[in-house]
């Protein structure tokens, strides 16, 4: 059987759903029948990490819908979803549509990324230039910058559980919904 560990590809996001090894989605490097996958040899911790990063990145960075298929379990639980959105795969599948909508260039920076046992949390620094309609502003061209944290809970190479935090008067008030307070 032929390695191709050294092949570049194997890293690239996009080259397929499920079906890598073990069940990993082929955007994580795992390709089915190259035995010896160097992600094969990473512990779960390392995985779920490698997992939560590609999820963001497809969905929100790259603005691919079908992520929440992929890197979502089923029976996905958002502790924290979006005012008005809903608790599950289509909540989350909604509120990257919602940002890519309004925010074509969206793209989410990683800033801290820590796992432990079956959990994964990821600070970020999200930005984009506001092109569509978002919370009843229409797209001037402004660019928006969000900051929050997810903590993420994976079984079995999918995401099952997220809890999170955005800072949503910086959002408010960048869009000019919320009056920012006059200097001291």
């Amino acid at each position: 059987m032929q390695d191709h560990s050294d092949d570049p590809a194997a890293d690239a996001p996009g080259l397929g759903r499920r079906g890598g090894a073990n069940g990993y989605p082929r955007e994580l490097g795992f390709r089915a029948g190259l035995g010896g996958s160097r992600i094969a040899r990473m512990d779960t911790i390392e995985r779920n990490k490698l997992t939560v990063t590609a999820f963001i990145d497809a969905l929100f960075t790259r603005g691919d819908l079908s992520a929440v298929d992929v890197y979502l379990a089923e029976d996905y639980l958002d502790h924290d979803p979006p005012v008005g959105g809903s608790a599950d795969r289509e909540g989350m599948r909604a509120a990257g549509a919602l940002f890519r909508g309004a925010f074509p260039d969206w793209h989410s920076d990683l800033g801290l990324l820590v796992g432990e046992g079956d959990l994964v949390v990821e600070q970020f620094t999200a930005s984009g230039t506001q092109r569509g309609e978002v919370m009843g502003v229409e797209g001037d061209g402004r660019t928006v910058v969000l900051k929050g944290i997810n903590i993420f809970r994976l079984r079995g190479g999918l995401i099952v559980e997220r809890w999170g935090r955005i800072d949503d008067l910086g959002l408010l008030r960048q869009l000019g919904l919320v009056p920012t307070p006059a200097p001291a």
